[in-house]
């Protein structure tokens, strides 16, 4: 198990590497100097020029780029060039929005989509199966932002439930933050709980006609009983799998989401980084949500082995 950790280890460490590379070299060819953006087009070249070097852009770009890297390696990921701010200071205040988010939104889709996929293709063929494959059809269909829209009108505008967007800050309760994030976590649930459900039927059912399942039935055991205690752990390989995605696409996707209901996470920071070409604040979040994407696919690597013992080897 160790030397199979060691493996995965290595192979985050360059993948780390090649994706501080492939983010660098994208967002700089990206047109536009970001000094020329922020003092117009009337500045004089001689300010501009001199604002460049204020921000470091006059060096060449293997410098900033060993610059960048190493002040990573530090926890340092540079100054703003718009807010004059921390860089680091401003994810950190973003992050404690947008990772409860995705962590709301993972659970409600876990919680959803085992029960159902599991009733699914334990009734196969059934009208429960049908009536769960229906549904779960139609929330990979809808994109979550309408749905977004559709629950903004429903519950904030017109049973008045809920705020239509905005966020309290957990300074000011527990409670209130988490109804704040309620809506927009169910947005970004459902779709992701109906691709979920049908992964976890589809691999509960290719498991069920295995030969060591129709041993088991052979031995004594029902449908049920072979279901829970066989069926169900050698079927998690894939699930995890798409739980592992789940999460990377939750932490970067849900620009869209935040924009609708008005969150200062790190989805709208991006967006708003973007459009005022504010190029070290996208390299520094775009870097640290890949480091997260390649942290929770070790990690999914790791439960692949605890799961399934012959990989170890």
């Amino acid at each position: 198990m160790l030397r199979y950790a060691l493996r995965r280890l290595l192979s985050l460490a360059v993948s780390l590497v090649v994706a501080s590379l492939v983010i660098f070299l994208v967002i700089e060819v990206i047109p536009g100097d970001p000094a020329s953006y922020m003092l117009g087009i009337n500045a004089q070249p001689d300010t501009v020029a001199a604002l460049r070097s204020e921000l470091g852009l006059d060096v060449s770009k293997t410098a900033r780029y060993l610059a960048w890297v190493g002040g990573m390696l530090h926890g340092d990921f540079g100054t703003s060039y718009t807010y004059r701010t921390e860089v680091a200071e401003m994810i950190g205040e973003r992050m404690w929005i947008s990772l409860p988010l995705a962590l709301y939104a993972l659970t409600l889709s876990t919680l959803i989509a085992f029960p159902a996929g599991i009733l699914a293709a334990s009734r196969r063929g059934s009208a429960t199966d049908l009536g769960v494959m229906g549904v779960t059809q139609l929330g990979v269909a809808v994109p979550n932002f309408w749905f977004a829209m559709l629950m903004v009108l429903l519950f904030a505008v017109k049973l008045r439930w809920v705020s239509a967007g905005g966020f309290p800050g957990w300074e000011n309760g527990f409670w209130p933050a988490l109804r704040a994030l309620t809506l927009p976590a169910i947005a970004l649930a459902l779709p992701q709980a109906s691709i979920l459900t049908r992964v976890m039927r589809s691999s509960l059912l290719d498991t069920l006609s295995e030969d060591f399942i129709r041993t088991a039935r052979a031995k004594g055991l029902n449908r049920r009983q072979a279901l829970w205690r066989h069926a169900l752990r050698n079927a998690l390989i894939p699930v995890l799998t798409i739980i592992g995605l789940q999460f990377s696409f939750l932490m970067a996707g849900a620009i869209i989401i935040e924009q609708v209901f008005f969150l200062p996470g790190i989805g709208r920071l991006i967006f708003q980084s973007i459009s005022s070409r504010d190029l070290i604040v996208v390299e520094s979040v775009v870097m640290l949500l890949v480091f997260a994407v390649i942290v929770v696919n070790f990690a999914v690597d790791l439960a692949y082995a605890w799961v399934d013992p012959r990989l170890r080897r």
